[in-house]
């Protein structure tokens, strides 16, 4: 597992290379709970993760921080993570809300405005 980290005024950029599991999981957590109380925006890095279990979706939607109010967004997920949020997101949509964790993603029954 490698780690490296990014404090840049308030945002945060995490970057994992290795499997996220319930074995890489503290370490990960140390390094989000490490993050300066500035911190409000915390974003994950996933691009060199390619595999993610059930710890990654504890890591992705509990991340501890020293901001109660920080926000966490994820890109760069390979296509097993992916599968894994989107599988989580489709069983209960209520605790795993995909459009908190990945900004591009519209809200449940968005609908665009008439033109």
């Amino acid at each position: 597992m490698n780690i490296t980290m990014t404090v840049d005024g308030t945002f945060a950029r995490i970057c994992v290379c290795g499997e996220i599991d319930f074995d890489s999981l503290p370490q990960l957590r140390s390094a989000a709970a490490g993050l300066p109380e500035q911190v409000s925006d915390l974003h994950w890095d996933l691009t060199g993760t390619s595999f993610m279990d059930i710890a990654g979706l504890h890591l992705l939607f509990n991340t501890t921080t020293s901001s109660p109010d920080c926000r966490t967004t994820v890109t760069g997920l390979g296509q097993q993570p992916l599968w894994l949020l989107l599988t989580a997101a489709d069983a209960n949509p209520a605790v795993f809300d995909l459009c908190r964790l990945l900004p591009d993603i519209a809200p449940a029954g968005f609908r665009p405005a008439a033109v």
